[in-house]
């Protein structure tokens, strides 16, 4: 008898520039037992960006005709950009038992967990604002100051996730991430003793 265990939603979100791409990006490399689940977005690409692999890049008609035939499992609009979660493909890959990650912002992240109460939620912080403005700006960011009002309010919703990571220095934060998953893991095995 097949009893295949159906694999673990693992939302990570946080404030923008704050590291979830990075920590993902590598965690992905190393781990064989997940996949990384691309959102949709009518944002433009950036120059780094690969259609398919960073984002599903669509116009406005086409998202807003996948939010008519109920394709995401989330979606939101930020700053004048929709992003949207695919609904058919993450249920797909978790139902092969493959843990599912999701790189969402704060909002969308809550919004999957009201629909999948067994949705792991791990919010990743920057050690301080300021750090996180230096962090935007070598980044190329435009409108800081609009997306300064969001980190706060989004900063002030952490509670509401079940783990928390400060990214203040990538190689201890990463080991906090990797260490997070195997918890989350175990606590789907039944097996919380290392």
């Amino acid at each position: 008898m097949d009893e295949r265990k159906k694999g673990i939603l693992i939302v990570v979100s946080g404030p923008s520039g704050v590291g979830k791409s990075t920590l993902i990006d590598r965690f992905l490399k190393e781990d064989g037992q997940s996949s990384f689940s691309v959102s949709y977005t009518t944002r433009q690409k950036r120059a780094h960006e690969a259609d398919g692999k960073d984002y599903h890049f669509v116009n406005k008609e086409r998202f807003e005709e996948m939010i008519g035939n109920n394709s995401f499992l989330e979606w939101e609009s930020v700053h004048g950009r929709m992003y949207g979660t695919p609904k058919e493909e993450v249920l797909k890959t978790l139902n092969t038992g493959k843990d599912t990650i999701l790189d969402i912002d704060v909002k969308g992240a809550l919004s999957i967990q009201k629909q999948c109460s067994d949705a792991c939620l791990i919010f990743i912080e920057p050690p301080s604002i300021e750090e996180l403005v230096k962090r935007l700006a070598l980044r190329g960011e435009k409108e800081i100051d609009l997306r300064m009002k969001r980190v706060k309010e989004e900063i002030a919703r952490k509670a509401l996730f079940g783990y928390t990571i400060t990214n203040d220095e990538l190689e201890k934060a990463y080991r906090e991430f990797k260490e997070t998953i195997r918890v989350i893991r175990r606590k789907r095995d039944g097996t919380n003793n290392s």
